[in-house]
This record gives structure tokens, C-alpha cells and sequence, in this order.
């Protein structure tokens, strides 16, 4: 018989109780369908709403991801030339630039792909001064669809394709498509960065009774869908499509806000991909 420390047994007995509360009342079939159908116009209602201010810029990616820095060659760890060759990204569900702005400011050699699945999101990036048609291409596309993506990103072209909390956003059942789909478009030994919400993180376990709408799948009260992974998931994913896994764990953040008397773990799942 196993024997648990009585602190380990009232975490598992915690834990028990709070997956009984969100089972208690799951999102009913037909509404469950409802969000699938009205994905697009949720995300475009949540830009409306909240326009460039929701999202903070993400300046951490180049340290969180050395690769990004365009004179550097992650296989080899030797500065590479690049004087007639940028660095090609593509960056899936772009929302209004937070990504794409620091990067391209920060790396003067590179071609950024970038699509969002909310026109209206892609409609801010295209009207902020910063966007430059001459070292960017940003477009709308639902990244579930491989033919829509084709018409804007040659196959095989893109040295580094990002999705950094986008996966979470589209059902599970399409989560193998989309690897697929960015798969077809890097470069023979091309990387894919990735970071996302992982398994227990707060935000997950705060969703009450009416939210779950299958396991690690949740509906957030603005419409919008949030799904939380682990790192074996992730990894048998990408593995299925044909990616190499080049580290794949949960990193763990703080979340502080001492006027609002916030201090929380955030729990997100972090890797990197190699075609």
C-alpha cells in the first residue's frame, strides 16, 4: 500500500474536489458547437472591445528564444552571414503586433510572415506606423486551413514559425492540423517555438461550474476558448506530424499586482520543434 504525507493527500483531495466542482456542469453539445461556429466573430467582438490595449508588447522571445536573433545559427552555435539572407518567421495568430514590432525592430534582417484569425486584429497591425510592407506580409487567415495559408507563404520557406498562445485558442481536434499545416511551411531544418498554457495553471483552475467544455478545454465569459496543455501532449503531437522535439517542459511565472493584492503561479508549457 502507498503511503502519502497527509499534506500530499490534501492537495490530491483538493484537487479531486475542484475537478468534481467544474464536472458538475459541463457547456451543453449545442452551445459547445455554437462557440466553434462563432470563434471569428468572438475573437473580432474581443478586439473591438479591448482594440491595442489588452495584450502587453512581447519583448522576452528573444531571450526566451536565442534562435530568434538573426545572426545566429542555433545547429551550429556560431554567428552565421546573413548579409544576403534575412531571417524568415512566420508568426501564427499575430493579434494587433505584439510580437511581430519587437522582433522586427530588434532584428534588422528578417521577412516576418504574420496572420491572426480576427480581420479585425489584422486591420490594427496594418494601420500602425510601424508596419513596414517592404520587410512584413500580414494577412487574414484561419491557420486550420492549409490552402489559405499557401496563397500567402510559399511551402518550405520560413526558417522560424512561432505559435506563442494561439494553440490553446483552437479546438483540440485541430491541433494536429495546424502543426501539419506550419510543418508544409518551414524550411528542411526549420524551428518551431511554441509556448502556451499549461496543465493546473491559474487561470484553469479559477473556472467554475459551466465553463468546461471537455477535458483541459474551457469557454472564458467573453466567448473566446482557452485549452491547457502538458508537455507529453505537446510533444506526442508534434511528433506525430514529424517534428523532433528539441525541448519541450512547463516554466512556471509569477503574476504580480500589489495594488490589486495579486501574487499567483502562472503555469505555461514552453518548447521548441525542429523539422
Amino acid at each position: 500500500m502507498e503511503l502519502r504525507s497527509s499534506s500530499e493527500s490534501e492537495i490530491l483531495k483538493s484537487e479531486d474536489s475542484w475537478i468534481q466542482k467544474q464536472n458538475s456542469r459541463m457547456v451543453s453539445e449545442f452551445k459547445a458547437n455554437q462557440i466553434e461556429i462563432n470563434a471569428q466573430k468572438m475573437w473580432d467582438i474581443f478586439y473591438k472591445r479591448n482594440k491595442t490595449n489588452f495584450f502587453k508588447d512581447r519583448h522576452w522571445t528573444t531571450r526566451e528564444f536565442k534562435e530568434l536573433a538573426s545572426n545566429f545559427d542555433d545547429k551550429t552555435n556560431t554567428e552565421r552571414d546573413i548579409t544576403n539572407s534575412p531571417l524568415v518567421i512566420f508568426e501564427a495568430g499575430c493579434g494587433v503586433g505584439n510580437f511581430i514590432f519587437p522582433i522586427a525592430s530588434e532584428l534588422l534582417n528578417c521577412y516576418i510572415y504574420a496572420c491572426d484569425f480576427s480581420l479585425r486584429a489584422v486591420n490594427f497591425i496594418l494601420k500602425n506606423p510601424q508596419y513596414d510592407e517592404k520587410r512584413m506580409h500580414i494577412f487574414h487567415c484561419d491557420i486550420t486551413n492549409s490552402s489559405q495559408l499557401d496563397e500567402s507563404i510559399p511551402s518550405c520557406s520560413v526558417d522560424i514559425a512561432s505559435l506563442i498562445f494561439v494553440l490553446s485558442a483552437i479546438h483540440p481536434s485541430k491541433h494536429g492540423t495546424v502543426l501539419r499545416n506550419i510543418y508544409d511551411l518551414l524550411k528542411p531544418g526549420g524551428l518551431l517555438i511554441f509556448r502556451d498554457y499549461g496543465l493546473h495553471d491559474m487561470a484553469q483552475m479559477r473556472f467554475g461550474p459551466g465553463h468546461k467544455i471537455a477535458e483541459n478545454l474551457y469557454m472564458r465569459q467573453d466567448g473566446t476558448r482557452s485549452y491547457y496543455f502538458t508537455p507529453e501532449e505537446m510533444t506526442t503531437l508534434c511528433g506525430k506530424v514529424g517534428f523532433r522535439t528539441e525541448s519541450c517542459e512547463y516554466i512556471y511565472r509569477r503574476t504580480v499586482n500589489k495594488k490589486e493584492g495579486v501574487d499567483v503561479q502562472r503555469v505555461f508549457v514552453q518548447g521548441k520543434f525542429r523539422r
